[in-house]
């Protein structure tokens, strides 16, 4: 296929211009999935390979962080948290003049006030118990073939970077949610302007282009700071530093990374709706006067936590394969070119000395 496309580019007619193009691009799209296949073939069978470590020390790091952020379906409802949150973004979303007649912007507005509060909440757990279950997780796949297990003392060595990094990955999440909602404003004023404010049609249109904007902004920047917490466990470099490497690995690579983050994101989420339905459905009928067996329940919420901490796991795993992979590829992209950069060592009498170093050298 490579090589077809090389020759119909040889011509320089627009009718083998655009055949090459459109060959070029299903090429593409076939390695972009035989990519993604292979990366979560090798997940699996890296998970399956080390499954009683992940299964034990990983996940059970994991489960505190677990629990916290399902039993938050208990509190948060009830705290004065989300409320006052909710307030706050309705009250913002009224100043930049949203439609308040728009399904679109009365749902976001609970769901990031739900995700909000829910993030407090599991904040202490996310901090220290969910960074070192993926401490774990990096320190043993770092290297080609992970046979041994990993100390608690290599594990803390990694907890700084990948600390410093989920630090920044929140001004990131905030610059990205501010940059969406921006872009909503703008636009709406900008369709507002032609009149057609009071149109049912022109709000469907707009709730539907506004989902799918921000959408894709939030879904590029989860994806990039997954990446910066890998990056910066294999690297043992944190803070923007890593977010940066992030994106520079992630470049040309985004269908691949979506088509990765999908399942296992899916995967939580359906966790998190059993454990609603199973566990906090059933307690709130107790508290109705309903029937209810505290000891099963509990434990039925215990095997949910459980699930849920090894599909981070899981996430984690495909999340450092990924990482593997977009270094490799960028090494087999560097390949037959030539790199130098030049430095200016001294300057006299009007002279300058410069310096040439190779890629090898560059620190």
């Amino acid at each position: 296929m490579r090589a077809l496309c090389l020759y119909l580019l040889s011509f320089s007619s627009p009718e083998t211009e655009f055949l090459s193009y459109c060959l070029c691009k299903s090429a593409m799209e076939d390695t972009s999935r035989t990519q993604t296949s292979i990366i979560m073939r090798r997940s699996i069978y890296t998970f399956l390979k080390n499954y009683h470590y992940f299964t034990t020390i990983a996940a059970l790091l994991a489960f505190p962080y677990a629990l916290s952020v399902l039993l938050s379906q208990f509190f948060v409802p009830f705290s004065p948290l989300l409320p006052a949150i909710h307030t706050h973004l309705r009250a913002i979303f009224m100043a930049a003049e949203f439609p308040p007649s728009s399904n679109f912007f009365t749902v976001l507005s609970f769901k990031i006030s739900q995700t909000i509060s829910s993030s407090i909440f599991a904040l202490p757990f996310t901090l220290s118990f969910f960074l070192l279950s993926k401490a774990s997780i990096i320190h043993l796949l770092k290297h080609t073939n992970p046979n041994s297990p990993s100390s608690f003392s290599s594990i803390s060595s990694l907890y700084r970077p990948l600390f410093s990094t989920f630090i920044c990955n929140f001004f990131v999440l905030l610059a990205a949610n501010s940059t969406a909602f921006s872009l909503l404003f703008l636009g709406y004023h900008f369709v507002n302007g032609f009149g057609f404010s009071l149109s049912p049609d022109w709000l469907a249109f707009t709730s539907a282009a506004g989902a799918v904007v921000y959408s894709m902004i939030l879904a590029n920047a989860i994806i990039v700071c997954n990446l910066a917490l890998v990056s910066s466990g294999m690297e043992n470099s944190g803070g923007y530093l890593a977010i940066l490497r992030a994106c520079v690995l992630i470049k040309g690579r985004t269908l691949s990374a979506l088509a990765l983050a999908v399942p296992g994101n899916l995967a939580l989420a359906a966790i998190e709706a059993l454990f609603h339905y199973r566990v906090v459905v059933r307690a709130y009928g107790y508290r109705s006067g309903g029937d209810f067996s505290g000891f099963w329940m509990a434990l039925e919420g215990v095997l949910i936590a459980y699930l849920y901490s090894i599909f981070v796991v899981l996430d984690t795993v495909v999340s450092s394969m990924f990482f593997k992979s977009c270094k490799t590829g960028s090494l087999v992209d560097r390949e037959g070119r030539y790199c130098y950069r030049i430095e200016i060592v001294a300057e006299k009498d009007g002279n300058a000395y410069v310096k040439l170093k190779n890629i090898e050298e560059f620190p």
